[in-house]
């Protein structure tokens, strides 16, 4: 089996530790690397040229990983990027999706499964947790309101009681662009305050 070259990117150091043992003992994957938060992960994706980028979600709020995410496989011969995380929200596995990651691990699995999912995703293959799976199963055979990776982002800031003012300045867009995200948002779930939206979106598990 050709051996898989993997760049890790968690912010916690002692997971990254122990994801650089554990892959210590797989003779075919080769760990050259490991980023601390997003921006290094983009930087490092781009000088060592991985196979494979194991990426964690919540990489602080500089740059998180959906959007690091976005970055690396935007560029030239990117590398396939495999989501490993604790979240299974449908809002975080769209949204990595939807950034072109490969596949979406829970941090629960074995490690052979692991192993395995890495070298899927060296191939272009998809590979989903199972829980993960079930969900996108689910939303499959009863599709709800379908938001926008933007609309999620949105919806999110909204979540922590952010004005428009503040949410344009977070996502770096106009004021003219959250409200007309918003009122698609407003329409997609059936509301017509900030207060029922957040509240549709947390009974649909919509919110990262």
């Amino acid at each position: 089996m050709t051996t898989v070259r993997l760049l890790i990117c968690d912010d916690h150091a002692v997971v990254r530790a122990g994801l650089r043992a554990l892959l210590a003992s797989a003779p075919d994957i080769e760990v050259i690397g490991e980023a601390a938060d997003g921006p290094s992960a983009v930087a490092l994706a781009a000088e060592l040229r991985p196979d494979v980028v194991l990426m964690d979600l919540q990489l602080g709020a500089e740059m998180d990983g959906v959007e690091a995410t976005r970055r690396i496989t935007s560029s030239a011969e990117a590398p396939h990027v495999l989501v490993l995380t604790t979240y299974d929200t449908d809002a975080d596995i769209t949204r990595a999706i939807e950034a072109g990651a490969t596949g979406y691990l829970l941090k629960a699995e074995r490690p052979e499964e692991l192993f395995a999912a890495i070298h899927a995703a060296a191939s272009g293959q998809t590979t989903l947790s199972a829980p993960v799976a079930a969900r996108v199963m689910a939303r499959m055979r009863n599709p709800g309101p379908t938001l926008t990776a933007r609309e999620l982002d949105i919806l999110g800031q909204l979540a922590h009681g952010l004005g428009n003012r503040e949410i344009a300045r977070a996502l770096h867009i106009s004021e003219a662009t959250v409200k007309t995200h918003l009122g698609r948002i407003y329409d997609k779930l059936g509301v017509d305050t900030r207060a029922a939206a957040v509240a549709v979106a947390t009974e649909k598990r919509l919110l990262a």
